[in-house]
């Protein structure tokens, strides 16, 4: 187990006082795990108090969601288990006046207990208490009956209704009423693609094939309903839509919102996707997606996957949703648009094709064989970029076999228009690095070409030294450098002193000294790129920059 913690016994208290302090508008209890909201009127001035809570290991539930217009006190247990009666009878104690106190508890027997228990204790004290219990989880639809399922993400809405309720001055009965109408409105499913590691157990709580997924899971790092084949997200995103909208009984024209939840280790960039399918399958079955959140809500430690929740609405439930609320793990108002898509400039009128030369069929045919071999190539290159960069050269690389495939047939008219067309389709294809260098190296290898129908043996190693240089020019790489020069530099130049020999001769020439290049780099320290944050951790492994040289000299050599 690798976890940035001190002792699994204190996990959760130091988590809430990092918290706390990062938070002016929260204090923590000294004698609880109870994190409350700082300032609080007089006990009779206080509207109702909405509590909530559950084991940690839900961050930012529950106490990022301490504060005005949501919580006003949250209980943590220890991590994936209930907090104890003293600490959630404490809560209410800390935040309930006469107006009372409504707990929202997701529906775990340890939660029902604890808090059922401390809200009788607390009326028997004479703080009115109400409890409402999310069931949200329709994974569980042909498992076990209604008020039976457990309670997951959409608590988090729930949560956001029952604050606004209560901050309007509704009187307790009329804020259980809101929450518990809110939550028989919600429905809500997850996919989890890994375990998550409790602290204190010190190992994944289950394994996971690479190729499988645990579909309908709770949020306390436990297996789903079933376990399925991995599918792209779009799939996914269908299959837990087609479940929730099931059970819901939506129609189309109904109005709902979304909440797509990250369950810990889902990055940015997979729940925006997950989101765009969701918001696209909603308005493919005719909904009005009125809000739509997309971020880690209610998460299970670093879980990887997602869950999506979706609510009807209707305009006292939308308003409730969208009046004011302060707190940590609250990020916005959830306006969604149309996808706003701009269509691209047009472009400039194209020029008539230039007649074909006598090269035309075997320039055709060689870049069909540089495309090929990229894409061939994309495993390994992929390897061999993530072991000293960031992996992503053998996309690059096959992206650029796609670009050369779909070059116009005007493009092998004669090798000036050839590179020259290579260049700016592979400036369109490629981001990063790769594409400005060989871009630059294929136009001014263009340029030194113009108006040559059959080039030389000669005029071809002039254009070759022309594109290395560029390259160097424009990168700031020299010899000696690990980079895709180690094998570009040495090139040209066994070209140029072998171009006597004829065409042939002279490339094989130039393979060869490519060859000896890349080897030479296993033994370089990288100076420049993301390669030389690792010093001497390089060494040892090729440069992947180098590696693609070779790849498309061999093809050019068949």
């Amino acid at each position: 187990m690798k976890k940035l913690i001190n002792d699994p016994r204190r996990v959760v208290r130091e988590m809430l006082e990092g918290l706390v302090a990062l938070c002016p508008d929260q204090a923590l209890l000294a004698e609880a795990d109870v994190v409350v909201r700082a300032a609080r009127a007089a006990p009779e001035a206080r509207p109702v108090a909405v509590l909530s809570g559950g084991g940690a290991g839900h961050e930012p539930a529950h106490a990022g969601y301490v504060g005005a217009g949501l919580l006003d006190a949250a209980v943590a247990g220890d991590v994936f288990t209930s907090p104890s009666t003293g600490w959630a009878l404490a809560a209410i104690r800390a935040v309930a006046g006469p107006a009372g106190a409504l707990l929202v508890v997701k529906n775990y027997t340890g939660d029902r207990l604890n808090f059922g228990l401390a809200a009788e204790l607390a009326r028997a004290e004479g703080i009115p208490a109400e409890i409402v219990v999310v069931a949200d989880d329709v994974a569980l639809r042909d498992t076990v009956p209604p008020e039976r399922r457990r309670g997951i993400a959409g608590t988090v809405l729930v949560h956001k209704i029952a604050g606004a309720a209560a901050a309007r001055g509704l009187k307790l009965e009329e804020v259980a009423a809101q929450a518990r109408a809110a939550s028989a409105a919600l429905g809500s499913m997850g996919v989890a693609l890994g375990a998550c590691t409790v602290p204190a157990a010190g190992r994944p709580g289950f394994a996971l094939e690479e190729d499988a997924v645990e579909l309908g899971l709770g949020i306390h790092g436990e297996q789903g309903v079933s376990r399925e084949a991995l599918q792209p997200a779009d799939a996914l995103v269908e299959t837990l839509l087609g479940r929730i909208l099931a059970d819901l009984g939506t129609e189309p024209g109904a109005r709902v919102v979304l909440l797509v939840n990250g369950l810990g280790g889902t990055p940015p960039m997979e729940l925006a996707i997950v989101a765009r399918a969701a918001l696209a399958g909603l308005r493919a079955r005719g909904l009005v997606v009125e809000r739509a959140w997309c971020g880690n809500y209610l998460t299970a430690i670093e879980m990887p996957g997602c869950s999506l929740s979706v609510m009807r609405v209707d305009d006292a439930r939308l308003a409730l949703l969208d009046a004011p609320a302060a707190a940590p793990a609250w990020t916005g108002d959830g306006r969604v648009a149309p996808p706003n898509i701009l269509p691209a400039p047009p472009a400039a009128p194209a020029e008539p094709a230039p007649e074909p030369g006598p090269l035309a069929p075997a320039i055709g045919a060689a870049l069909l064989r540089v495309a090929a071999a990229l894409e061939a190539a994309e495993p390994e290159l992929t390897a061999l970029d993530s072991a000293a960069g960031d992996g992503d050269l053998g996309i690059s690389m096959a992206r650029s076999a796609a670009a050369l495939r779909a070059l116009p047939e005007g493009a092998h008219a004669n090798p000036a228009e050839m590179l020259a067309e290579a260049g700016q389709a592979l400036r369109r294809a490629i981001a990063g690095s790769s594409g400005p260098f060989y871009a630059v190296a294929l136009l001014r290898a263009a340029r030194a070409l113009e108006g040559q129908a059959s080039p030389d043996a000669a005029a071809w190693a002039g254009a070759f030294r022309a594109a290395a240089d560029a390259i160097g020019a424009l990168g700031g790489a020299r010899a000696g450098d690990r980079t895709m020069l180690a094998g570009l530099l040495p090139a040209p130049e066994a070209f140029e002193q072998s171009a006597g020999q004829g065409l042939g001769p002279a490339w094989g020439a130039a393979l060869a000294a490519a060859e000896a290049g890349l080897r030479a780099t296993q033994e370089m320290t990288p100076r420049l790129g993301r390669a030389s944050y690792l010093g001497a951790r390089a060494l040892g492994t090729p440069d992947a920059g180098a590696a693609a040289v070779l790849v498309w000299m061999r093809a050019l050599a068949r």
